[in-house]
């Protein structure tokens, strides 16, 4: 066996699949790329699938004697056998095609090198860096056209870093001058803004370096400074002239066709007597009609009023998408249906919009997409509709689109459907596996355990110019990251500045009177006459000791002070000279008398 090779093929091939002995228990792992020289094709790709480990002249005596003790283990012919599956081999023409006949058993194999990995797998292409392919130092770049014409969604459980990888690629985006308008309902996003204070290893690791985009992100609020003061602005839509159109919007579909009528009629009087009016003067026409379906109009259009969302001088899509800029719609502390209302109305003025051309290309990110765009099935929300509209012909007028969610059941499969780049990161509710394997193209039941076992960071990305799966190192992000846990307990002993620490039942007066308790027994002693009292005064070295075993000892602290506590009483700093005569005092006290002194607490009885 050659030096380089890790294997040798045996046993029965085909030109899909092999067998091969691995040469050490260290040469391959699962998942490794490696290639096999074919005979009339060159150099094909293939990945290990698994790796098995066995030993014949081990039995299960044998392992059972040694189990219990009554023998050792000795050597064993270990076997190690490694399952591969082709890739393929790319021709002439750059089409990647599978061998038509099967590989030679004896034939070996051999690590595959980064350029073969990214010829082979299409990785040559794209300007999004996301970060490395898992086990390998390959770089993973997507293209940033199909990314965004061609749509993109973000899936995995809580925690296993879909929001972080989502900042990635916004960062890249933010990069090539892309703009954003991204509907961020818990504020992770605004953190874009702040430079990543990570360690410096993860920047070198992948070649990156730290950086803030606040001159290029702008943060929204529908609420109001005191609810987000972060925000750079106010969010407000239009509340002169509403229209009926514009009026459904702001409702959900649960409405009578008495109820559409009462308010059809209202506003077109009032499109009528007046140039401007506000949703005051609607409420106040709604009020002049006779039918008693009037007060649940009345009721979501006070409603509507209350929120405060509606303002003379409305947010435009002009303003909110810009060539270079991210516009963040924080939508923290806003009612959950007020939400869907806002995201409705933006998705239908960006559409608008777009097939007007009045703003540039840009890619709308959705985040937390399943309460936006939720399957049939479940609760329906008024912006349903037009985010399947922009999934389904967004791409014609350049407006693209970034689901992100943490429950793939419950997003719409029309949308997810038309999703062409698809990242997967661990997912492990049986539903949600399922709604992944038979509702994303490219993905089958057959890596739903590869979905289950992924690590935190690492995500499985399937593209339509990428030609199969692959696992990705998600790479460090260069901004802040905003979405991370906040930790609820935390170390008592943890003092890093900044940081709340958990109270250890000390008070500050306490704490003073064992300090200075402990600064009068560890001071010098130079007196002859306590030095020279061998019998009834322990070594002032053990004393000083013990006094510093006590500086070491939270624990015995903690004790002194709830022993001080108890009594109540604040013993007074005593001189060294005054130490020995009370000393001297509690040697002819009566044997059996308890003696409650901060000097005998600390270190005991001087009785030898």
């Amino acid at each position: 066996m050659a030096k380089d090779s890790i294997g040798v093929i045996f046993g029965k091939t085909s030109s899909t699949s092999f067998r091969f002995a691995v040469s050490d228990s260290l040469a391959t792992r699962r998942s490794d790329y490696i290639k096999v020289w074919h005979e009339s094709d060159g150099w094909a790709l293939a990945q290990v699938s698994t790796i098995t480990s066995s030993s014949e002249d081990f039995s299960v005596e044998e392992a059972v004697d040694a189990a219990e003790g009554t023998s050792k283990i000795g050597d064993m012919d270990e076997h190690i056998i490694a399952d591969a599956t082709v890739i393929g081999v790319r021709d002439k023409d750059g089409v990647l095609r599978v061998p038509k006949s099967p590989f030679s058993p004896g034939d070996k194999i051999f690590k595959a090198d980064d350029v073969l990995i990214k010829q082979t797998l299409g990785l040559m292409r794209g300007d999004v860096y996301i970060g490395l392919l898992d086990g390998q130092s390959v770089r993973v770049n997507l293209d940033a056209n199909n990314l965004v014409q061609k749509h993109c969604s973000i899936l995995a459980k809580t925690g296993a870093g879909k929001s972080y990888t989502g900042g990635v690629i916004l960062e890249e985006l933010l990069d090539k001058g892309v703009p954003l308008l991204i509907i961020d309902p818990h504020g992770e996003y605004a953190t874009l803004k702040l430079p990543n204070d990570d360690k410096p290893s993860s920047f070198e690791r992948y070649g990156i370096t730290p950086k803030g985009y606040a001159s290029q992100v702008t943060v929204y609020t529908p609420a109001n400074k005191v609810l987000n003061p972060s925000a750079d602005s106010l969010f407000r839509l239009n509340g002169i002239n509403l229209s009926i159109k514009e009026l459904s919007q702001f409702f959900s579909d649960e409405r009578s066709q008495n109820e559409t009528g009462i308010l059809f009629e209202a506003v077109s009087k009032l499109k009528v007597e007046k140039q401007n009016y506000t949703i005051d003067d609607i409420i106040f026409e709604v009020g002049q009609n006779k039918s008693k379906a009037k007060w649940n109009v009345i009721n979501k259009l006070e409603t509507l009023r209350e929120t405060g969302i509606l303002a003379d001088k409305a947010t435009t899509i002009n303003e909110l998408v810009q060539d270079k800029r991210a516009s963040i719609i924080d939508m923290k502390g806003v009612n959950p249906d007020l939400q869907a209302m806002i995201v409705a109305k933006l998705c239908a003025d960006i559409f608008d919009a777009r097939k007007l051309n009045t703003v540039p290309p840009c890619m709308l990110v959705i985040e937390e997409a399943h309460n936006f765009c939720p399957e049939k099935g479940f609760e329906r929300t008024v912006s349903t509709d037009i985010l399947r509209t922009i999934a389904s012909e967004g791409r014609k007028f350049g407006l693209g689109l970034m689901v992100v969610s943490q429950r793939p059941a419950r997003v719409d499969k029309n949308i997810l459907s038309q999703c062409n780049t698809q990242i997967i990161m661990k997912v492990t509710n049986p539903n949600d596996l399922k709604a992944i394997s038979k509702g994303l193209e490219g993905i089958g039941s057959d890596v739903e355990d590869d979905i289950k076992s992924l690590s935190p960071g690492v995500a499985m990305i399937v593209s339509t110019y990428i030609e199969r799966p692959i696992l990705v190192d998600i790479r460090t992000r260069k901004s802040k990251h905003g979405g991370a846990s906040v930790p609820v307990v935390k170390d008592p002993l943890d003092q890093t500045p900044g940081t709340r620490v958990v109270s250890t039942g000390i008070d500050d007066r306490s704490k003073s009177i064992i300090e200075s308790k402990i600064t009068d027994i560890s001071r010098p002693v130079n007196d002859p006459q306590i030095i020279g009292n061998s019998k009834t005064i322990i070594d002032s070295r053990k004393m000083i000791d013990n006094a510093r075993n006590i500086i070491e000892s939270p624990r015995a602290i903690i004790n002194k002070a709830k022993t001080i506590i108890e009594t109540k009483t604040e013993p007074k700093k005593p001189e060294l000279p005054q130490q020995h005569e009370e000393i001297k005092e509690q040697i002819e006290r009566k044997k059996g008398k308890r003696e409650t002194s901060i000097y005998r607490k600390m270190f005991g009885s001087r009785k030898k």
